[in-house]
């Protein structure tokens, strides 16, 4: 069994014991609350406000928690909350579309799947939860890349991989499919990514209309595409589900 790593034990503990109690503390008193030598706590104290965790005052020379922490916590709430707001919208849409639904978040150079609706039949599915998509490929991916500079800096910069035949890789092919997706305000992944699958992808804004996900539906080519074009019953249904889920965010008419 893997043994804990004892300073990362340490910088949690302190980091729970600035969150409570008074909102300062001295290095002596978070030494001896947490039974460490003043050296220790000192170095540790450190590293942390070096990374924006922690935050020193110049007048009294006493700790307290730093703004990166509450970036890191406005992040995790703006996950969930998308993640809440878009659950009846998106139960409707598989339900409507009869397909499978994703919503996808920028993370790590690629899409993480937060919530994922079964197609309303009875086949086997397997819950993509916690999955990760590519950026360039999928429909997901796409919508974020047009929409998030952060996104599309991640898709220009990186080597972008072939999975079919019909991946584009090509830098200028690529941005003239984000200059497309920008245009018509919805990316498409027709065997792409997957062969025999397709998906149709739009973006959620929050209430600073700027973009924190995207919906898709996804399913066989077959049924999602008519003569090799995407359905449009499809299109307006992933765009009004991603409207609502934005208007829930505040992000209001558009």
């Amino acid at each position: 069994m893997a043994k804990n790593i004892q300073s990362l034990e340490r910088a949690a503990a302190m980091l729970r014991l600035l969150a409570g109690g008074e909102r300062r503390l001295g290095l002596s008193d978070i030494a001896s609350s947490l039974g460490l030598a003043k050296g220790t706590a000192h170095g540790i104290l450190r590293t942390l406000q070096a990374e924006g965790f922690v935050e020193q005052d110049a007048a009294s020379g006493r700790y307290q928690l730093g703004a990166e922490l509450l970036r890191l916590g406005n992040s995790y709430l703006d996950v969930h909350e998308l993640r809440a707001r878009a659950l009846v919208w998106t139960d409707d849409l598989a339900r409507s579309s009869g397909e499978s639904v994703h919503l996808g978040v920028l993370h790590q150079h690629g899409v993480l799947v937060i919530h994922h609706v079964f197609r309303p039949d009875d086949s086997r599915q397997v819950l993509e939860v916690g999955a990760m998509q590519p950026l360039h490929s999928t429909a997901l991916g796409k919508v974020l890349s047009a929409y998030d500079p952060v996104a599309h800096s991640e898709a220009v910069e990186v080597e972008r991989k072939a999975f079919t035949a019909r991946t584009v890789t090509a830098l200028e092919d690529f941005e003239e499919l984000l200059d497309l997706t920008r245009a018509r305000g919805w990316a498409a992944d027709v065997e792409e990514t997957w062969e025999g699958v397709a998906s149709v992808a739009a973006p959620i804004h929050d209430r600073r209309r700027m973009p924190v996900g995207a919906v898709a539906i996804t399913g066989a080519v077959e049924r999602v595409c008519d003569r090799g074009e995407l359905r449009s019953e499809l299109v307006a249904a992933v765009r009004e589900c991603a409207r609502a889920v934005s208007r829930d965010l505040g992000a209001g008419r558009f």
